[in-house]
C-alpha cells in the first residue's frame, strides 16, 4: 500500500538524522516539509541537511527557491502531490520530515485554496507597514472583512498583513475561503513525531545555536542583510542578527534572543502538533535503541 510516513517535531530535536536513517532502511527518498529549508544559501540558520547528509538520501524541496520567491503552504501542497505521483512508481513508502506546521497539514489535510499574492501588493503593504504602522491595515481589514477581524490576533502584524493581502487579491473576505475541510488522499498517512524531555530539548537548542555561531551564521545573515525586509528572512536566527546589525542591540543579546526564540517556536510547533490525536509519539530522552524498527513496524 501506498504510504507517505511523516517524521516531525519540534526544532532542535533530531529530526533531521532520524529521517535520513529510517529513510535508508526503507530505501526512500526525503520530501522536506521546511519552511525556510527551502531557500537557497539559508543553510546554517536553518539547520538544513549538510553536504554529506544530502549525498545519503535524496532530498526534496531543499535549497529550492531564491529568498525573493514566494511560496505558499498551498503551492507546497500542489508541488509535493505532483510529486508523490512520481515517486510512488519507484516506492511503497515515501518520508517526508520538517517541522513547519502548516506545510505537513497542506500535505496531509489539505489547505483551503487561497491565491498567491501579488509581489507588489505585498510590498505596497509592507511600505505602508513600515511608514504607519499596523493601525492603517487593521482598519482596512476590519472593513473588509469584519468577521476574521474578530478573530485574528490584531497585535500580530505578519497575521493581520496575510489577512488583508488575501481580501485584496481575491476581492472577497478571507474568512469566506476558509473552509477547513480536510482532503482525502489516495495513500496512507503514518505520522510519528519526535520529542525530548524539556530541559534536554532547551539544551540542545542553546548548544545547536552555539554551533551555528561558530560555524558561521553571523556571515551568512549578513550576506542576506540587504534582502531583510523580505517575509523568508522574517526568520529566527536571522532576524535577531539584523537587529545586532541595525546597531540596537549587542552580538551577545543577539544571540541569547535566538536561543530564547528558538525555544519559544519548539513550544509553538509542540502545541500545535499535540491537537493532532494521530501523531504517535517517541521520546528521544529515553532508550534509542530500536527507534528505526519502532517507526518501520507502524507501516
Amino acid at each position: 500500500m501506498k504510504t507517505l510516513l511523516v517524521l516531525l517535531g519540534p526544532t532542535g530535536v533530531g529530526k533531521t538524522e532520524w529521517s535520513i536513517r529510517v529513510a535508508e532502511e526503507l530505501g526512500s527518498s526525503i520530501i522536506s516539509a521546511d519552511s525556510r529549508q527551502i531557500y537557497k544559501g539559508m543553510t546554517i540558520g536553518t539547520a538544513a541537511p549538510n553536504e554529506e547528509q544530502l549525498k545519503r538520501v535524496k532530498h526534496y524541496f531543499v535549497d529550492k527557491l531564491n529568498p525573493q520567491e514566494y511560496f505558499s503552504a498551498s503551492e507546497f501542497e500542489d508541488e509535493v502531490l505532483t510529486l508523490l505521483d512520481k515517486l510512488y512508481t519507484q516506492h511503497n513508502t515515501i518520508v517526508m520530515t520538517g517541522g513547519s506546521m502548516m506545510y505537513i497539514d497542506a500535505v496531509c489535510k489539505g489547505i483551503d485554496d487561497i491565491p498567491t499574492i501579488d509581489e507588489k501588493l505585498r510590498s505596497d503593504l509592507q511600505e505602508l507597514y513600515q511608514k504607519e504602522g499596523i493601525d492603517p491595515i487593521r482598519r482596512q481589514l476590519k472593513l473588509l472583512d469584519p468577521v476574521f477581524y474578530d478573530e485574528v490576533d490584531l497585535k500580530n502584524p505578519k497575521r493581520v498583513i496575510h489577512a488583508l493581502e488575501i481580501c485584496l487579491m481575491a476581492g472577497k473576505p478571507y474568512s469566506s475561503l476558509r473552509t477547513n475541510t480536510k482532503k482525502e488522499r489516495p495513500f496512507k498517512i503514518v505520522k510519528v513525531g519526535f520529542n525530548r524531555d524539556r530541559n534536554e530539548l532547551y539544551n540542545r537548542i542553546n548548544l545547536r545555536v552555539d554551533q551555528m555561531i561558530e560555524d558561521g551564521l553571523e556571515e551568512e545573515a549578513r550576506s542576506f542583510y540587504p534582502m531583510r525586509h523580505l517575509n523568508s528572512l522574517n526568520t529566527v536566527g536571522y532576524k535577531e542578527l539584523f537587529n545586532y546589525f541595525d546597531g540596537n542591540c549587542s552580538k551577545d543579546f543577539a544571540i541569547d534572543k535566538i536561543k530564547q526564540h528558538s525555544r519559544n517556536y519548539a513550544r509553538k510547533q509542540l502545541s500545535w502538533f499535540r491537537r493532532d490525536k494521530d501523531i504517535y509519539w517517541i521520546n528521544l530522552s529515553k532508550s534509542q535503541d530500536g527507534v528505526v524498527q519502532e517507526i518501520i513496524n507502524l507501516l
